[in-house]
């Protein structure tokens, strides 16, 4: 063989080796989602007809706001949720009380919290305990992965999570399995929908992964909580609970 046919042979296995590279599949990094929002949207359904009306902003006085307060006092005895943020969300669900059809239960999420720490708090209404979780945010909230959500989004295409009060809504089995849909209520979430922002399970918000990277791993905007507690989160709030998505302290 010439060494001008050599070099040719060896130039084409090149470009063929090239050419397969790129046309590989992405692999998933398990420690987040891949992709973009299209790309990862799980099945969507129409919002709910009510949600056309807007959902009142706390409008009631003082002394109004006091004895909602005091109505549900025995709320987080141990003291376990930031205090600004479920005082946010308990005169938030007096006020649309009606409008939330589940009435056992309600969610806070602290996203001024870093993600290796339990910060997603459910509430019984009844009882007045609390469980504690950890939630994955966005990766387009956390754009250095360090654990920290510091930007916050309603583009669809941002990849981060929204701040704002939610409602859930039906249950589904998506790419995640056993998921829960979730409706905006606040300007700064309305396109939750659209966006396909759900509470689902993910391994990269299992105590292990956490233990091991320091952090939970990111997802597209949805709440991703532990796989093997999304049964047990979905459950509780699905069938039209309130969830707050704050900052406390801010």
């Amino acid at each position: 063989m010439t060494k001008t046919k050599l070099a040719i042979r060896i130039l084409a296995s090149l470009i063929l080796a090239t050419s397969a590279a790129a046309c590989a599949p992405m692999q998933a990094n398990p420690g987040e989602e891949i992709g973009t929002e299209a790309e990862n949207m799980d099945p969507v359904t129409p919002a709910p007809a009510d949600l056309a009306e807007p959902f009142d902003e706390r409008s009631m006085s003082v002394s109004q706001e006091a004895q909602v307060l005091d109505a549900y006092s025995h709320l987080d005895p141990d003291r376990v949720v930031p205090t600004d943020l479920l005082k946010k969300a308990v005169t938030y669900f007096a006020a649309n009380k009606s409008r939330f059809a589940n009435q056992t239960y309600m969610a806070v999420c602290d996203f001024t919290k870093h993600s290796k720490l339990k910060r997603f708090y459910i509430i019984n209404l009844k009882t007045g305990a609390v469980t504690t979780y950890a939630v994955a945010h966005g990766k387009g909230s956390d754009s250095n992965n360090d654990g920290i959500a510091t930007t916050f989004s309603n583009v669809s295409g941002s990849g981060a999570s929204s701040l704002g009060y939610y409602r859930t809504d039906t249950t589904y089995s998506g790419k995640h399995g056993l998921s829960l849909r979730i409706d905006g209520l606040s300007t700064t979430n309305s396109k939750a929908r659209s966006r396909a922002v759900v509470i689902h399970g993910a391994s990269y918000s299992e105590p292990s992964y956490i233990k091991s990277n320091g952090r939970a791993g990111r997802s597209l905007g949805c709440f991703a909580v532990a796989d093997s507690l999304k049964t047990e989160v979905v459950t509780r709030l699905k069938g039209g609970a309130l969830l707050f998505a704050g900052q406390s302290g801010k």
